[in-house]
């Protein structure tokens, strides 16, 4: 039996000192990027300019995205469940994040060796990011 598959946009969001930026959403555990999941009629590019706007109050433009393309790992927070993500990669500064929105309780900017740190707290998809941060 195949697993469910859920479709998000995610943003590999780093700093010009190379920190990447992660999410806690409320009710979680697991830190990941930020994003979600489009919205009928959206471009993947539209939605996570939306997502980025609600989660941490960023405007972002779509010419700001660098898309990094398609990857598939477990989902983080539904057990069972595969992720299918369109990421992109783009470039903030801490200062350019008002904090988290809606449904993100903690955001943090962490090295690299910060986020492997996490351990299991590290979402799957953030982890086999670490390679393009």
């Amino acid at each position: 039996m195949t697993a469910p598959v859920i479709r998000v946009v995610a943003g590999l969001v780093v700093a010009d000192d190379g920190r990447m930026l992660l999410v806690r959403k409320r009710g979680t555990n697991r830190f990941m990027q930020a994003g979600g999941k489009p919205e009928a009629g959206e471009s993947a590019s539209e939605a996570l300019v939306r997502e980025l706007q609600e989660e941490l109050a960023v405007a972002v433009a779509p010419a700001d995205l660098h898309d990094l393309g398609d990857f598939t790992t477990a989902a983080a927070n539904e057990p069972g469940h595969a992720l299918e993500a369109r990421v992109f990669r783009l470039r903030l500064e801490p200062g350019d994040v008002a904090g988290p929105q809606a449904e993100i309780e903690e955001a943090r900017w962490a090295t690299r060796a910060q986020a492997e740190a996490l351990g299991d707290r590290l979402a799957p998809l953030a982890r086999l990011l670490l390679a393009h941060a």
